[in-house]
């Protein structure tokens, strides 16, 4: 090849490629355009969005991270397929294989979509909120985060868990702070020969001197059971939900305190043992009878 030939292709070549780039510069260009304006307009949609909610107190804080990440997501998908299509891809053809991608990806994911879809149901339906202590199936704590995928709680003890959404909303699930007030409910034994009104006496004294116990409904300390050893009082006191747990652990130690002071005994287990002596040259055998605990 000489140098006239070559000469002859590189023109033709700078030729088609400035035809080409006249052509399609400027698809390129609004494709650009389009990503950059689609990037900024879908940024200031999900914080306006997390604004709107944030604003409006019937609904649920937690939906605001979530809410404001589909819309983000969302948007940037449409962005990307228009300017896919203002470059000239076939964007319904890519639609369906996508599709079909993501038909595959389901099938393949099939537990991931399944805490996808149980965390919506738990948004939606609402079970639970941030701050409430719940329990479901093997965990129990207090919810930090509900995610889509999954929920984020602390233990009493302080022990982080992160719980697949589909594991708690596949079980039933436990609210302890949802309802205000709650009943605390605990029993004292007392022994066969103590007075129960005296002991009824003492016990409602310690819970109507407790700051956190609600007078209405009202206090109460009923007869619970005759056990073998014993019979079981029950004091049942109304407290808010949030006190539960203190006033629980209040009552019972002044319980125990109050029915010292009254002379009244918290008995244990017992039963009575005979003991038979084997007869000695023909006299009758000796029984022994001693007392024992259980």
């Amino acid at each position: 090849m000489d140098l006239t030939e070559f000469n002859k292709d590189f023109v033709d070549l700078i030729s088609h490629v400035s035809a080409w780039a006249a052509a399609a510069l400027p698809n390129i260009f609004s494709a650009i355009l389009i990503l950059a304006i689609g990037w900024w307009l879908s940024g200031v949609a999900a914080r306006a969005i997390a604004h709107v909610v944030e604003t409006q107190p019937y609904v649920d804080p937690t939906l605001r991270g979530v809410l404001k990440r589909i819309v983000r997501w969302g948007l940037l998908v449409l962005v990307f397929v228009a300017a896919l299509g203002q470059l000239g891809v076939a964007t319904t053809s890519m639609l369906a294989a996508l599709g079909a991608i993501g038909l595959a990806l389901g099938l393949a994911l099939q537990g991931t979509l399944s805490n996808i879809a149980a965390g919506i149901m738990i948004l939606w339906l609402r079970p639970f909120r941030v701050g409430e202590y719940v329990v479901g199936g093997d965990a129990a704590g207090t919810v930090t985060e509900v995610g889509l995928f999954a929920t984020h709680m602390t233990t009493f003890e302080g022990v982080s868990l992160f719980v697949p959404n589909a594991d708690l909303w596949g079980t039933k699930i436990i609210n302890y702070s949802r309802s205000s007030p709650r009943m605390v409910r605990e029993a004292f034994a007392i022994a066969y020969e103590d007075d129960i009104a005296k002991a009824r006496r003492a016990l409602l004294k310690v819970v109507k001197q407790h700051k956190r116990v609600l007078s209405d409904p009202a206090p109460g300390v009923y007869v619970n059971e005759l056990g073998d050893n014993a019979v079981a009082l029950e004091l049942r006191a109304w407290t808010p939900g949030s006190d539960w747990v203190q006033t629980r652990f209040d009552l019972i130690e002044g319980g125990k305190i109050a029915l010292d002071g009254a002379g009244i005994t918290i008995p244990f287990p017992q039963r009575d043992i005979h003991i038979k002596t084997p007869p000695q040259d023909g006299a009758p055998p000796k029984v022994k009878k001693r007392k024992s605990a259980a």
